[in-house]
């Protein structure tokens, strides 16, 4: 194991096996159990719990509190070596809570680089989560969730089991999620429904005002003209002759939906 640089041995618990890079800072009172790996400047804030098997990659910060790679109570859950994987520079603010995986579907769970998780925030077993995204306070994913790239979960929203979040998404406060949200849609209110766009997201993301215009079109084609899913697939594909990134990105997300797309 390599010894990390800033840490009381006298306050916290670190496995013999668990191995930790050097300039890891481990505050008082943690727990890191065998099977972990710490990638490089990482920061572990008081009472903070990391279990294995679990990977980390550099530079994420883990606020007081944060239980990360426990066993996960899904009731099939019997013990195997499932894992969770993070990537790099994530925040787990206070008590978010990251569950491993099951044998039952890819046996780990997974988190991108550069998202934050806010206070009480939770991501359950076999969740994958992209890059980027925001999860605000006691946002919580049911198992097998799948989130993309630049989401944006308002406080206290609650996604459904095997739901897929498309990049660019945006949910409200208080939003219950059932089924499958395109890109850059906006959903709100228990249970969800489509209010609209996330125009401002696409403009802090700095795509052009010809991709905004037909990621309008593509959600009056999908929400607004009637169509049956089927046709309206069509209709997006058919505006789609150029192959614009942005609404390539909209299209594969709601020809993916496999639970059923929030209309």
């Amino acid at each position: 194991m390599c010894r990390p640089t800033q840490v009381n041995m006298n306050d916290s618990v670190i496995d013999p096996s668990a191995k930790i890079d050097p300039s890891v800072k481990i505050g008082p009172f943690c727990l890191i159990g065998p099977d972990v790996e710490i990638g490089a400047n990482c920061i572990l804030h008081s009472h903070v719990v990391i279990k294995g098997p679990t990977k980390i990659s550099e530079g994420n910060i883990f606020y007081q509190f944060s239980t990360i790679g426990e066993d996960t109570p899904d009731k099939k859950y019997n013990g195997e070596a499932t894992t969770l994987e993070i990537g790099t520079n994530n925040i787990f603010r206070e008590g978010v809570t990251v569950h491993r995986g099951t044998v039952q579907d890819k046996s780990k769970t997974v988190i991108g680089n550069g998202n934050l998780f806010m206070a009480y925030s939770h991501i359950a077993h076999d969740c994958v989560v992209g890059n980027e995204n925001v999860f605000a306070n006691t946002a919580g994913l049911a198992g097998h969730v799948t989130v993309g790239n630049n989401v944006i979960l308002g406080a206290v929203t609650l996604v459904h089991q095997f739901c897929s979040l498309g990049d660019h998404s945006f949910t409200g406060l208080n939003t219950l999620i059932t089924m499958d949200v395109p890109a850059f849609v906006k959903v709100a209110a228990n249970p969800a429904r489509p209010i609209g766009l996330n125009t401002v997201g696409m403009q802090r993301n700095n795509f052009d005002n010809d991709s905004v215009n037909l990621i309008k079109k593509a959600y009056r084609i999908i929400y607004r003209k009637g169509y049956s899913l089927e046709d309206a697939v069509k209709k997006l594909h058919a505006l789609n002759q150029d192959n614009n990134p942005a609404l390539t990105t909209f299209i594969s997300s709601v020809e993916r939906s496999k639970r059923g797309l929030l209309r």
